[in-house]
């Protein structure tokens, strides 16, 4: 063991610890990575955190590089964007993406790192992993050229959902959210904003990201007829009640799931390097940094979590900062 690091472990419910561990040596075809950045990914990674990962789920929710089981203790997460330190020559000194945990330094295969292109800094790569649902989405969601789109929920998959559309060409794209904040972003993004009762209605397609009931029951009201919904949210151990009653067989809505633990049938040539390596690609664009709405060191993530948890800390991605 001539390698050490400090990681970030979750003791639900509401609780955080960072641990002192050992790494081993790496071995052939392995990579050293120093860690850079690493993004919270604030839906999931809380509701992790507050304990609510149903057990029907556990083995689902894995994340790739998870420490530890469900409920908890549990070491997760997976937007890490780091240096190379040791390993295949080609990779060295390099800025790689990982779907890793919170950690100072990992050894994983060199498979599971993906470089970052030199067009996107490493400070935005943490993006790629949501960025990486949303090409998910809008893969499964198939957009057409002049569609009438709304996104409901502007959280950060939803956000980064809303930045893809707006580059659609002639598609209207609206991100409706309670938060009135929420309307610079979407600026930024290229994306009108409206709140739950001001946006437009007669859409073609609805992204739903809220995680709430009240935000699908909404995406189900702004469809024209025979319109579809694509859900992206995970709701936990939350039970959802939906309108299908009313004008929801009539009007012959559809209402579809999207997931990004698998690639989209509509692109089974693809495997998940390429999704990803596109996701990477596309963070070149400096208008997704609104996205990051704050920052804060490794040391602090014990305190910094349960502020995320309890929505006292308003963030997008929060972004972690290793180096002093």
């Amino acid at each position: 063991m001539s390698h050490s690091a400090r990681a970030f472990w979750l003791r639900p419910p509401g609780h955080g610890e960072i641990r002192d561990l050992p790494l081993a040596e790496p071995g052939d075809g392995d990579v050293l990575v120093r860690t850079l950045w690493s993004g919270i990914s604030r839906g999931t990674e809380t509701l992790v955190f507050r304990g609510q990962v149903p057990r029907s789920q556990w083995d689902v929710m894995r994340a790739p590089f998870q420490d530890g089981d469900f409920p908890g203790p549990v070491k997760y997460g997976y937007l890490n964007a780091g240096e190379v330190e040791q390993g295949p020559a080609d990779l060295v000194g390099r800025t790689v993406f990982c779907l890793y945990p919170h950690q100072t330094r990992y050894v994983v295969p060199a498979a599971a790192v993906t470089v970052v292109p030199d067009s996107v800094p490493a400070e935005r790569a943490i993006l790629a992993g949501t960025v990486e649902t949303a090409v998910n989405a809008l893969w499964d969601a198939a957009p057409l050229v002049g569609d009438r789109i709304a996104v409901v929920g502007g959280g950060m998959v939803g956000c980064s959902v809303a930045a893809l559309l707006a580059r659609f060409p002639g598609v209207r794209v609206q991100l409706v959210d309670t938060d009135p904040a929420r309307a610079r972003t979407a600026a930024a993004l290229g994306a009108e904003f409206a709140a739950p009762g001001d946006a437009r209605g007669a859409c073609d397609l609805v992204v739903h990201a809220s995680a709430t009931e009240q935000g699908l029951v909404r995406s189900l009201e702004l469809l024209r007829a025979e319109g579809t919904v694509v859900d992206l949210s995970w709701y936990g151990d939350r039970r959802i009640a939906l309108p299908l009653g009313e004008g929801f067989h009539s009007r012959r809505l559809t209402l579809r799931s999207s997931q990004v633990g698998t690639v989209s049938p509509a692109r089974a040539d693809r495997s998940y390097a390429d999704r990803l390596a596109l996701a990477l690609k596309l963070l070149a664009d400096p208008a997704l940094d609104a996205l990051i709405t704050g920052e804060s060191r490794f040391e602090d993530l014990p305190e910094v979590m349960p502020g995320l948890a309890a929505g006292d800390i308003p963030a997008l991605c929060h972004r972690i900062r290793y180096a002093d």
